[in-house]
């Protein structure tokens, strides 16, 4: 049977998932003296996120790491669906999916490293950034040519609302 090309699942996606570490930054933290920790974020991948919730696309996060700068970004940019210190990433899915009425099918999921894996390997389109370790690169219908935190959400984002139509003529769109 023929591999189906990635840009064929693009049509049927509602909903975007993302990681942090890796996928929505570059994966690197920095460490300050008094133990906060510092990650930087692409403000391109941050449009991409606003302007798909103002076109009625389901976003959500689901992370590790429990930063509440993290998720103060992420609420400043309207995503609500923002799962953080996520141990069992499955649990959040099957969470958010009930909840959103979602099919996998229908969604993308973004993730970089190993606990990605059991994730991506249930959802209708896996995809990683350009710098993902080789075993989520191995199971990704997509690889981005762009790093995490290096525009690697923008890219997908932005072929999805290509493919249908929706990404041209949104330069007015509110954003921060």
């Amino acid at each position: 049977m023929e591999e189906k090309s990635y840009k064929e699942y693009l049509n049927h996606i509602t909903t975007f998932i993302f990681d942090v570490d890796g996928v929505l930054t570059d994966g690197t933290v920095h460490v300050t003296a008094s133990g906060d920790m510092l990650r930087a974020m692409n403000i391109k991948d941050g449009y991409a996120l606003k302007t798909a919730i103002d076109m009625g696309y389901n976003v959500c996060v689901i992370s590790g790491g429990s930063n509440e700068g993290v998720r103060l970004r992420l609420k400043g940019l309207g995503i609500t669906d923002i799962y953080l210190g996520a141990h069992n990433k499955i649990e959040q899915l099957d969470d958010y999916f009930n909840k959103k009425d979602v099919k996998s099918e229908n969604a993308l999921y973004m993730g970089d490293d190993i606990p990605d894996y059991p994730v991506m390997k249930g959802i209708g389109l896996p995809c990683c950034p350009q710098d993902a370790v080789p075993e989520i690169k191995s199971i990704s219908k997509y690889v981005s040519h762009k790093k995490g935190g290096k525009g690697a959400v923008r890219d997908v984002i932005e072929q999805v609302l290509k493919v249908q139509g929706k990404w041209s003529g949104n330069f007015n769109a509110k954003y921060d």
